[in-house]
């Protein structure tokens, strides 16, 4: 009978024109307008000391954010948790042992995390395309593992669109001595494969999804719930996985559908709330692509395009931007005050080395606005930040054992109040961060004021901006015939409306005009006729 139901689900999905990655727009819904609240937070170990106990800790404040989360119809049918965390060489060079894989040191390969098709055949070959794929790119394949699962706990719409989820190996080239340059190779793999595969009509290729492609982090995500995380992934529970900080994420999609790759933490951020310029933001991306240059992609820039993957969720596409900002050579920090600045146009106080910064940036990046408290990681630092004003709350611990807890609430995790060295709760334009290489929390005044006085932001501003009012006087319009401005306003769509109720008011009081438009139409509830919907 659960065979049957499970092939009743899928029948469903298919019917509501709904596919593994979520319904596409049809009718009133339309997916541009989804929006997610969920639950976040991490566990990190100050001095970076690795150990599993900060996964099982991360776990714990994950199943404690159940109610963050959300289910469909079925109880057993999330919408969506995961773990970011470290790299565990330890436990991968014994587990890849057994799957006669030789791994190299720690940092000298990159370990991804893919879902592939649930027919053979069809997973075959997307990884025979992914072979391809690296192969082009001048790397070496050290080989796959299947990573155990137990889908037990699952539902049936889960199940339905349930992946293989797969580990591949690669190793790191001797040409790149430089670990953010190994990890832009892996980045322009990944792009490569998404295009090549998912995006190129290969039968299954619609189940081909690289949760993380790194030397630095690893991602055991899904279209679970809390609780079913640790229960669907074995590994979760070998106590020589370890790592000195992870990140967790409980998804509560408020309009949204659920899907296995929407779930969190994405490659760099795990995210709560919404960001309401969204639109806005992917069209600039775009529109810039063509511009773009890099001495560290080189060549590689074209292989990366797009940047945005519009096929993701508002959290997604953030992490998309993000991603692309730091390998182009910015720190982490930078890239999250570019994309998310301080209220710095009106704060009279603020430093002006700090406002030539954002004032800088502002002509290069429009401001991912909304309400949202973002957690991001680049496997070495880890942080969260504010939406500007503050609307998604974020507290944290720390405590005497050199851990930091950060939640979007209190009371995930269990600490004895004589454990507790300091509590606080992150502030509007303040960014929070441990640097786990230092060994500390960076103050948000050290951080920031390290990254603006890095370069002259104000001197570039001043010997590259235009104003407007610097410009000359255009040529004035009573020297050209009434013919000719005539045959101009006709070119560019004037009309007399236009002139009378919009332009000639404004010319002459100086201020916006005013118009209304009325309609006699009466009131459905006053009204004997028919009315339109």
């Amino acid at each position: 009978m659960a065979s049957t139901a499970m092939a009743t689900a899928a029948t469903d999905i298919i019917n509501m024109n709904i596919d593994i990655h979520g319904p596409k727009a049809q009718g009133l819904y339309d997916p541009r307008f989804e929006r997610d609240a969920c639950g976040v937070g991490f566990v990190v170990n100050i001095k970076g000391r690795a150990s599993h106990n900060i996964i099982r800790d991360a776990l714990t404040l994950l199943e404690n954010l159940r109610h963050r989360g959300a289910c469909g119809c079925e109880a057993n049918t999330g919408d969506g948790a995961g773990i970011l965390m470290q790299v565990p060489h330890e436990f991968l060079k014994k587990v890849s042992a057994k799957a006669k894989i030789a791994l190299p040191g720690a940092g000298e390969y990159g370990v991804g995390m893919i879902y592939l098709p649930p027919k053979e055949k069809e997973r075959y070959k997307c990884e025979k395309l992914f072979e391809e794929i690296v192969a082009g790119e001048g790397l070496e394949l050290l080989g796959w593992r299947t990573v155990p699962s137990n889908n037990a706990s699952l539902g049936w719409t889960a199940r339905a669109a349930e992946p293989v989820v797969r580990q591949v190996f690669i190793a790191r080239p001797g040409k790149l001595s430089d670990d953010m340059a190994f990890e832009r190779k892996l980045y322009v793999l990944r792009k490569l494969a998404e295009r090549g595969i998912r995006f190129a009509g290969v039968k299954g290729g619609e189940y081909f999804y690289v949760s993380s492609l790194s030397a630095r982090t690893i991602i055991y995500k899904g279209m679970l719930m809390p609780e079913q995380v640790p229960a669907f992934y074995a590994d979760l529970h070998d106590p020589t996985m370890a790592s000195a900080l992870a990140l967790v994420h409980s998804r509560f999609s408020t309009n949204t559908f659920p899907s296995w790759e929407r779930a969190h933490p994405y490659r760099y951020i795990a995210h709560n709330g919404e960001i309401n310029t969204l639109r806005g933001n992917v069209n600039w991306m775009h529109a810039r692509e063509a511009l773009l240059e890099s001495e560290l992609f080189g060549d590689d820039i074209k292989k990366i395009k797009p940047i945005i993957n519009e096929d993701g969720s508002d959290s997604a596409m953030f992490d998309n931007c993000l991603e692309f900002l730091v390998l182009g050579g910015r720190s982490l920090p930078h890239a999250v005050m570019m994309m998310i600045p301080e209220p710095w146009e009106n704060h009279e106080s603020m430093p002006d080395a700090k406002r030539a910064f954002y004032e800088y940036h502002s002509c290069l990046m429009e401001a991912w606005d909304g309400p949202a408290s973002i957690a991001f990681t680049d496997g070495k630092t880890i942080g969260a930040i504010l939406d500007r004003n503050g609307l998604r709350p974020s507290r944290y611990y720390v405590t005497k054992d050199d851990r930091v807890i950060m939640a979007s609430e209190v009371g995930v995790l269990p600490v004895a109040p004589e454990q507790v060295l300091q509590k606080g709760r992150l502030q509007p334009g303040r960014m929070f961060l441990i640097d786990t290489e230092q060994g500390r929390i960076v103050a948000d005044e050290e951080l920031k004021n390290k990254i603006v006085t890095a370069q002259p932001y104000r001197l570039w501003l001043k010997e590259n901006s235009v104003n407007l009012s610097d410009l000359p006087e255009p040529k004035h319009a009573a020297a050209e015939s009434h013919t000719t401005i005539t045959h101009r306003q006709q070119a560019f769509g004037y009309t007399f409306e236009d002139l009378r109720v919009i332009i000639g008011p404004t010319a002459r009081d100086g201020v916006q005009p005013l118009g209304s438009m009325g309609t006699d139409t009466p009131l459905a509830v006053l009204s004997n006729k028919p009315q339109l919907l």
